[in-house]
């Protein structure tokens, strides 16, 4: 039995690393947002700075908070043996938690995930202990520190709802007095602001980057005698005071002659501290458990005493952690920060939901979101009552919002926020983060921060009418995972406790390998996603300003929606054929992706008409049929792949084989007719549309014929209401997608000129997808129902 807690341990020390990698993938978001969402500084700039900020703060990390050792629950009601479960079930749960926040790419917070797993693992084991003791379920509080946990929940509630407001309140007078045009305000305006932010940041850096570490903790003659951590809480008034009389006159010194942007140095600064924060506090959530194991077994290994009769009561002694194991931790976590890829994919969940500007919205609204809307837009009609026009009318005038132009062509776009709502983010975040700390209030850097975010981007008019049900969507999802992280995280680490209790020898190997499993498979499925995204034919803008232009930019739309197409229409008769359920859900994906594509296309219509100068409005008459057909082409292949998954989720008799020859026929003769439009327009060889639209009357009237034949079949020998529904439905939104493409065709066989050379994209705002490169006209091969090749002649220049 010795062995196994060797082994446990050993797996606690990989898992401890594991946890790092994970757990900083999910909290890079607290320290980078701001200043990547700003685009102050380079990118590279950015995770340098993040890198010695999270270096440092690990070096002089606290290392073992009480929170992993005794903040949760009592250890002299443990021995040995149920530690070591609790703390195993802990680890397990805690790095498949977070994996799975990191997979789908919301942020969530680490240390509400450490707490409710060892409070969910530890009610485990005091309910088994009361079991065999025969105790009562109200004993359960004599093992469980119930007043921290209390406290912890206190925290969420009240991070989030203080968080949003203040972020909200100081965005709201910060542009009030700068305004978008902050750069052109005087010299002493930005030094009293950067003076302000960088001594709240600063501030932080000593109250919760320092102030919580072991040297904060030890007295010094040059203070008086008393430890950092009592003098940076007694001398707080005059800390801020000369701080901020300091850092205004230095802020001044730099605008007015070194000429710096004293916006850009508090983003630098700011991301440093929440980066210092970060890993000098936030490191327990991943190190502690496994650390307070390895002292654990130390402690047991030498006592010569049984597991099941050591007594864990020395846990709640205060035990430094060495070094080495700090500044390795340090390592992992910088070397996760420059290489997770999830990490991207969690901070740009953030980004998306405080940007300016509209864009595709990763959040559907609901009932909530609804409500709250129209809630603050009541508010805001009767503000409008209450506030004098004139009022109004300078205050709209401070919000508005700069037109800047940029060439199409050019792939810079603009940064989600400026530079102002950028420092106001981290200011905030620094000092509510402060003030709790001093207070002793458990407020998570990740809910503060997020919450701060969201709220400065209502202030800045960020969520206007076109996306604001979207964001507060978004906002009320991540809202809801962090309960969701808690009770989770507490039912979990409960059940593992409890199947790691029942036989410790035989269920850790089988855990560890399922936790294993579940890791690489989350790992491989994120990454054939990402694949998937960058290689799939995703659809792209028209940004021209004539039609000509318009004809070859859109062609590789055309082209990737006839692809895409042909092959979700093959999958679906594929499907019906086989009963093949999981490739019919997997088409119904793919048609929705594509569905969304197309629906974003036509959203864009409002910016492309807007482009077009007088003398070319004619290409948005066709650009706009152009989308229509291709709605219509989504829309007639979204209802042959549901209705064919619903035949077949539902259990329904099987098409005959007769009817399966027949669709078979139909599918080969449009996957000729999708593959030679796909060749037409690849090539940009457009006078080949008309070979393809001489051979509609042929097409349709296979399909016409084979429901003929069905009726006939209807008549005399069907006897399934069900299969003769779902057969005239198919061949039916089969002719309506053969004459949406068939119209398509001749939209483009009509208007294309092949002597006019298409004009070039003008000038228009930013925020729009790079012009489609025009391939050089060639000559494609079309393919005839017996697979014969067609002569054709070249296209004219």
């Amino acid at each position: 039995m010795d062995n196994i807690y060797l082994l446990m341990i050993v797996a606690l020390a990989v898992l401890a690393i594991a946890d790092l990698v994970v757990g900083v993938s999910n909290d890079a978001v607290n320290f980078l947002n701001s200043a990547i969402g700003s685009k102050a500084i380079s990118f590279k700039t950015i995770m340098i700075v993040a890198s010695i900020g999270v270096a440092l703060g690990a070096v002089f990390s606290s290392g073992m908070m009480e929170v992993a050792r005794s903040g949760i629950f009592n250890p002299h009601e443990f021995m040995f043996n149920e530690i070591m479960i609790i703390f195993m079930a802990v680890m397990i749960t805690d790095i498949l938690l977070l994996d799975f926040f990191n997979t789908v790419g919301m942020p969530t917070s680490t240390t509400v995930s450490i707490v409710f797993e060892l409070l969910g693992a530890s009610v485990a084991m005091a309910l088994i202990k009361i079991g065999h003791n025969g105790g009562s379920f109200s004993d359960v509080v004599n093992y469980i520190n119930t007043s921290k946990a209390t406290e912890i929940i206190f925290g969420i509630l009240l991070s989030v709802v203080i968080a949003f407001s203040v972020g909200a309140a100081v965005q709201w007078v910060s542009r009030l007095l700068l305004s978008y045009n902050y750069e052109k305000q005087a010299n002493w305006v930005g030094a009293i602001f950067g003076g302000i932010a960088i001594t709240s940041i600063t501030y932080f850096i000593f109250m919760k980057g320092i102030g919580g570490t072991t040297y904060a903790k030890q007295s010094y003659d040059i203070i008086g005698g008393s430890t950092i951590k009592e003098f940076l809480s007694n001398q707080a008034p005059l800390i801020i005071f000369v701080s901020l009389i300091l850092w205004s006159l230095l802020s001044y010194a730099l605008i007015s002659f070194a000429k710096l942007n004293i916006y850009k140095i508090v983003i630098i600064i700011g991301t440093f501290a929440l980066a210092l924060a970060f890993s000098g506090n936030d490191l327990v959530n991943f190190i502690g458990v496994p650390i307070a194991g390895w002292q654990s077994y130390t402690a047991w290994a030498g006592s010569g005493v049984s597991p099941e009769a050591f007594s864990m009561g020395f846990l709640a002694d205060k035990v430094p952690t060495p070094t080495f194991l700090l500044v390795i931790a340090g390592f992992v976590m910088v070397a996760t920060l420059w290489l997770s890829k999830k990490a991207k994919s969690v901070t740009e969940t953030e980004i998306n939901l405080s940007r300016e500007g509209d864009g595709k919205e990763r959040f559907e609204p609901n009932f909530l979101s609804r409500g709250f809307v129209r809630l603050a837009v009541g508010i805001s009609e009767m503000s409008s009552y209450i506030l004098p026009k004139t009022w109004q009318t300078k205050i709209d005038k401070q919000f508005e919002k700069p037109v800047i132009n940029l060439a199409k062509s050019k792939t810079h776009e603009l940064p989600a926020f400026d530079m102002v709502r950028a420092a106001v983010n981290l200011m905030v975040a620094a000092i509510l983060i402060s003030l709790a700390t001093s207070m002793k209030l458990p407020l998570s850097t990740t809910y503060v921060t997020f919450m701060v975010a969201m709220g400065s981007s209502l202030a800045d008019r960020a969520w206007g009418a076109e996306s604001a049900v979207y964001r507060v969507a978004g906002v009320l999802n991540v809202i809801g995972g962090w309960f969701f992280t808690a009770i989770i995280a507490f039912v979990a680490a409960a059940i593992i406790a409890y199947l790691l209790n029942w036989n410790v020898a035989v269920m850790v190997p089988i855990l560890l390998l399922v936790a294993i499993f579940l890791l690489v498979r989350n790992y491989i499925a994120h990454r054939e996603k990402s694949k998937e995204a960058k290689a799939e034919d995703s659809l792209t803008k028209a940004e021209s300003s004539s039609i000509q232009g318009v004809i070859h930019e859109s062609a590789n739309n055309i082209a990737s929606v006839v692809k895409r197409g042909n092959k979700i229409y093959t999958n679906a008769i594929n499907g019906l054929a086989k009963q093949d359920l999981a490739l019919l859900k997997k088409n119904k994906k793919q048609i929705v992706k594509l569905s969304s594509e197309v629906d974003e296309l036509r959203d864009n219509i409002f910016y492309f008409i807007k482009n077009l100068d007088e003398s070319s409005l004619a290409a948005s008459n066709f650009y706009i049929h152009v989308l229509g057909y291709l709605q219509d082409m989504t829309q007639s292949l979204e209802y042959i792949t549901k209705v064919s998954h619903k035949h077949v989720q539902n259990n329904h008799k099987k098409l005959k084989f007769n009817q399966i020859k027949e669709l078979k026929e139909v599918d080969e003769r449009f996957e000729t007719f999708f593959n030679n439009t796909q060749k037409a327009f690849d090539s940009r060889s457009f006078e080949e549309i008309g070979i393809i639209l001489g051979r509609k009357q042929e097409i349709l009237g296979l399909v016409t014929s084979k429901i003929q034949k069905q009726v006939e079949r209807t008549r005399t020998e069907e006897s399934s209401p069900k299969n003769t529904t779902l057969y005239f439905s198919l061949l039916l939104e089969t002719k309506d997608l053969l004459n949406a493409s068939m119209n398509l065709l001749e939209e483009y066989y009509n208007a294309h000129d092949s002597s006019v050379k298409p004009a070039t994209p003008v000038q228009a705002p930013a925020k729009t997808a790079k012009p489609v490169k025009t391939a050089e006209p060639k000559e494609p091969k079309i393919e005839s129902p017996s697979s014969e090749t067609s002569d054709s002649s070249e296209p004219k220049e």
